[in-house]
């Protein structure tokens, strides 16, 4: 008597769950049409990664490469050349040897140089006596990276050639404190291989928002939201149907990224793939939810766009640690950082690209995706109602 009870209650549920699972891959399948057909979608998943990444890995770069600057050498010598030689030799200097004090100066006031390095009249004699020759640096502080850049390197110059002064002379440099330099990860201090990950959880966010920004709204304007509201398909229903499929375009998006990264750009991929996709599974949840979120809560393209971009994208360019170090920020601001999700991407990428499955620092933040991921979900269907107002 049981089972002949059980039997009838059973066979609900399961055609309860076939609807539904029929009624989702219909929405899936609607939406995938709908992508065939607006190819702005396509555009945004997989143009726009290609360009953004073309445009900041050429054109943006932390490097200090052929930087002009003026020698200003009062007194030829074979020791003044041989010091001209070390600049030349760096790789770091476009040295422009000049013999005029006057000269140099009106050259670093109209920005044709960005450093002055004088040596003085008496700069060989002095150099042979015990308290040395002093050597004058002046660098152009308009722009204070730079500005920092070069003076070291005009320190690391200055070393080296008197290293290598001292051992053709037979002589060893006596300093008190000899700096053994071992540099872990980024070994050519490239800063290439930093912004491109960087860039990479930027896109993402571009991505994610602005997929998913725009297709609550679109369907408001074109009236075939209203439509899907007096069918039996639920709510939720609705957003997994439009979830997915733009899910899976970001991820597509990201393959591209990642294989552009490593193949056109040469960043080392130390870390593994897997651990990879999995955080930017993650961190795509996060950017869709966003994104979702002010697609119901706007119901214009329009306006959705542009707060995607305002609310997404400006915070993951400036707060994320992108290009501007977090610690340098002051402590309100770091604070803020912590509300930004690809803070936390950018970081893991980093990290998996050059350091490695570096665990310490991928579950910490693999955690603050989740929940960051859950939250904006959950918003976003608590927001989502089936009625027209």
């Amino acid at each position: 008597m049981t089972e002949k009870a059980d039997t009838p209650r059973a066979k609900p549920a399961s055609n309860a769950r076939a609807a539904t699972l029929l009624r989702l891959r219909g929405l899936i399948r609607k939406e995938f049409l709908q992508i065939r057909r607006d190819p702005s979608s396509i555009a945004i998943a997989f143009i726009m990664p290609v360009f953004l990444l073309l445009l900041f890995g050429y054109g943006v770069s932390l490097d200090a490469k052929d930087v002009p600057i003026a020698l200003v050498v009062e007194q030829p010598s074979a020791e003044t050349a041989s010091f001209i030689g070390a600049f030349r030799n760096a790789g770091y200097f476009q040295p422009h040897v000049m013999h005029d004090m006057r000269v140099a100066v009106s050259a670093l006031r109209s920005r044709q140089v960005d450093g002055i390095v004088r040596l003085r009249a008496a700069f060989t004699r002095k150099l042979k006596q015990a308290d040395g020759a002093p050597i004058q640096v002046i660098v152009n502080g308009v722009d204070a990276n730079t500005a920092r850049m070069v003076q070291g390197y005009v320190q690391g110059v200055w070393a080296g050639w008197l290293e290598k002064e001292a051992m053709a002379q037979g002589d060893t440099l006596n300093m008190p404190v000899k700096i053994e330099q071992r540099v872990w990860f980024n070994a050519e201090l490239r800063s290439r291989n930093f912004l491109v990950p960087g860039l990479i959880a930027v896109i993402m966010t571009l991505i994610g928002a602005l997929l998913t920004a725009m297709v609550m709204a679109r369907e408001w304007e074109r009236g075939t939201l209203e439509a899907l509201l007096v069918t039996p398909v639920a709510i939720r229903e609705i957003l997994i149907g439009k979830l997915i499929p733009y899910f899976l375009l970001g991820m597509g998006g990201l393959l591209l990224s990642v294989a552009m990264a490593v193949w056109l750009f040469g960043v080392p991929l130390r870390g593994s793939l897997w651990v990879l996709l999995g955080a930017a599974a993650l961190f795509l949840l996060a950017a869709l939810g966003m994104g979702l979120l002010i697609s119901i809560i706007t119901r214009s393209q329009f306006v959705a766009g542009q707060i995607a971009i305002i609310v997404t994208f400006l915070p993951a360019f400036i707060l994320s640690g992108f290009i501007f170090d977090i610690g340098s920020m002051p402590p309100v601001v770091q604070i803020l950082t912590h509300l930004i999700p690809a803070r936390y991407f950018v970081t893991i990428l980093q990290t998996v690209f050059l350091a490695g499955n570096v665990w310490s620092v991928i579950l910490p933040n693999s955690l603050a995706l989740l929940l960051m991921a859950a939250l904006f979900m959950t918003l976003a269907r608590s927001k989502a109602h089936k009625h027209l107002e």
